[in-house]
């Protein structure tokens, strides 16, 4: 069984970073494509960015572009996500996954919270 494990969320200022970490259990991710995910307060699952499973290719959505940086470490099996100048409306829980979505269960998040 898949167990996604995020983590490096935290409590943060408008401006400021954080690096938040998915760690992947019970199956290698190399040949897997990649993304993270948010969940705002009362809002819907968005996806944030993707990346392929050599790193060739990654894109965002255009709230986090230029902001936020999406990579890998295959031989880890873990997946990172670098935010950068963070604002209020970055507030999320965060959450890891393949993409397209298939069987994969989801873990618990990464409570991402952005002071003003």
């Amino acid at each position: 069984q898949v167990q996604l494990v995020e983590s490096g969320g935290g409590l943060v200022q408008t401006g400021g970073s954080l690096r938040l970490s998915c760690k992947v259990s019970g199956r290698s991710i190399s040949s897997e494509k990649m993304a993270w995910f948010r969940r705002p307060p009362g809002k819907e699952l968005e996806l944030v960015a993707t990346i392929t499973w050599n790193s060739a290719e990654t894109i965002y959505t255009e709230s986090v572009a230029g902001r936020f940086m999406i990579s890998r470490d295959n031989t880890e099996n873990t997946l990172y996500l670098q935010m950068n100048m963070l604002k209020p409306e970055d507030t999320a829980v965060y959450y890891c996954n393949q993409h397209p979505v298939r069987t994969w269960n989801w873990g618990q998040g990464a409570q991402v919270t952005v002071s003003s």
